[in-house]
């Protein structure tokens, strides 16, 4: 199995990126606008499209101000029961967060896609905090013919 790791640090209160990565407006403000469902709570799935396909993320922990993981119930097959992980902290004034896409079950060419695309939501997710606007789906940076 391999993962996907990255980190990045933003310029704003945990409590407010924790509230980022578990309510569904805010997690529309950076990801993608086409968010539904709730993700306050263990068991509860939230839903993000794309363009016609997209993911179904059961929240399986959420330990506030520390750590939301969700696991893939639906998707594109490599990413069916992955499990995507936000570990957060506070250091000099920024939210860290440590994140973690796991469980791919091999490197193929759709991980380096996906790798680079959650960094970019990633920057999405900063420029929310730091600036007041991301961008999200659709307006996203497309990286490639996959988008």
């Amino acid at each position: 199995m391999v993962d996907i790791l990255h980190r990045i640090g933003i310029e704003a209160p945990v409590i407010d990126v924790f509230r980022s990565l578990t309510e569904r407006d805010k997690l529309a403000a950076w990801w993608t606008a086409d968010t539904s469902g709730i993700g306050t709570s263990t068991g509860e799935v939230l839903k993000f499209r794309f363009d016609g396909g997209g993911f179904d993320m059961q929240v399986v922990s959420i330990d506030p101000l520390k750590q939301v993981v969700w696991r893939v119930s639906d998707g594109p097959e490599e990413w069916i029961d992955t499990n995507v992980q936000f570990d957060l902290k506070s250091e000099d004034g920024y939210a860290i967060i440590l994140f973690k896409h796991a469980g791919w079950r091999a490197p193929v060419e759709f991980m380096h896609h996906c790798s680079t695309k959650w960094a970019v939501f990633l920057m999405s997710l900063k420029a929310v905090h730091e600036t007041g606007r991301g961008s999200p789906h659709p307006g996203d940076v497309k990286i490639d013919n996959w988008n």
